[in-house]
């Protein structure tokens, strides 16, 4: 699997540009605020349709420009296909895949990215949300039905939410988020199944590389938690909502008193030990960030097992932010499958690459 050449129009600070990249190591490079990231952002784009940094697509179109288009030819499924994807604010996305309309999920079915920035090196010392979406972007593209649960529930959330905030002003509005919280519920056993199935075979895959990386044989463990009276979160679906609604009812007054939503996916997390101890609390700098990185190259190995194919995996200036020892770790780890790093102008860190180089400057790509 493999993007051979982009092409941009109106995205972002890109004006029209074009790209091709090796199969193997490509080096993006240049000045902070020239549009590194944004090709990242392209090129993650394809694995389904999403963005990693904003949930709103007006916010890839260029200031100045009517719409935003990123064309690509890919190698995937062993030949070769043509997507294109265009936005325009105020209309819904569209998506072609070798000249038919098709959707994110389908697109997510062909191309598949593994993201490592700087912020998931802090994954480990995050919030709850930075481990929730480290689930919900994998599991998006390895099962496309997920992603369209996964914005149901959003908007029923809000919904629910937002009820829960005005009812003071209407005492009859607590009765009609009934009907949200038995939707939740039905859709967050749902995401919970997803999630509990992929934690499982995260930990067992990241368990091996943490081994190896750390060089001290340190045991990295991933458990998902999640709502307090769900027994067996890779249980049958209807017990999960029968244990769901459970907690709703015994916190259904607590909801009111406070305006929040306290019962549903929303709330999961993932419980991330060294040697038996909380990551989160007891690990040092330089074990959170062996673990995230672990957790990063673990998640690849999984779309492997899934497809067959290595994923095109995206390295967001993070070796800058490694020491020497890490940064040769990674590099190692990553062949067999394209890969496409973002660095500032560090001769070293090209060097140690040894991948080809493309530059960016201000929007326009050489």
């Amino acid at each position: 699997m493999k993007v051979c050449s982009l092409r941009l129009h109106g995205f972002r600070n890109y004006d029209t540009a074009e790209a091709s990249f090796a199969d193997g190591i490509n080096v993006i490079s240049g000045r902070n605020a020239q549009g590194k990231t944004n090709l990242l952002e392209a090129v993650y784009l394809l694995s389904g349709g999403r963005s990693f940094r904003t949930r709103f697509d007006r916010e890839m179109v260029g200031f100045s420009a009517p719409f935003s288009e990123v064309c690509a030819e890919i190698f995937a499924a062993e030949r070769t296909q043509q997507l294109r994807i265009l936005m325009q604010p105020g209309r819904r996305k569209q998506i072609w895949q070798n000249g038919a309309r098709c959707t994110g999920g389908e697109l997510g079915e062909t191309v598949n990215t593994v993201l490592f920035s700087p912020d998931d090196l802090n994954l480990i010392r995050d919030g709850a949300a930075a481990r929730r979406r480290l689930l919900d972007l994998a599991i998006s593209q390895l099962r496309p039905g997920y992603a369209r649960l996964l914005r149901d529930y959003r908007r029923l959330y809000e919904n629910k939410s937002r009820l829960l905030r005005d009812y003071r002003g209407d005492p009859s509005l607590p009765d009609t988020f009934e009907a949200f919280s038995d939707e939740m519920a039905r859709i967050s056993a749902k995401l919970i199944r997803y999630r509990a199935s992929f934690t499982r075979r995260l930990s067992a895959a990241a368990a091996p590389v943490h081994r190896e990386f750390s060089g001290s044989g340190e045991i990295l463990e991933i458990a998902y938690r999640t709502v307090s009276t769900v027994s067996d979160p890779e249980g049958g679906e209807t017990q999960i909502y029968q244990e769901i609604l459970a907690h709703q009812s015994a916190h259904r007054q607590a909801e009111l008193a406070t305006g929040n939503c306290l019962t549903g996916a929303h709330k999961d997390d993932l419980e991330i030990c060294i040697n038996g101890r909380p990551a989160r609390i007891y690990a040092s700098q330089g074990q959170t960030r062996t673990a995230a990185l672990s957790i990063k190259l673990a998640e690849r190995e999984i779309f492997l097992a899934e497809t067959g194919e290595y994923p095109v995996l995206l390295l967001d200036d993070v070796l800058s932010e490694l020491d020497a020892q890490r940064q040769s770790f990674v590099l190692n780890r990553i062949g067999g499958g394209q890969t496409l790093i973002t660095c500032c102008e560090d001769e070293q860190i090209i060097r140690k690459t040894g991948g080809r180089v493309l530059f960016v400057e201000n929007g326009c790509i050489r």
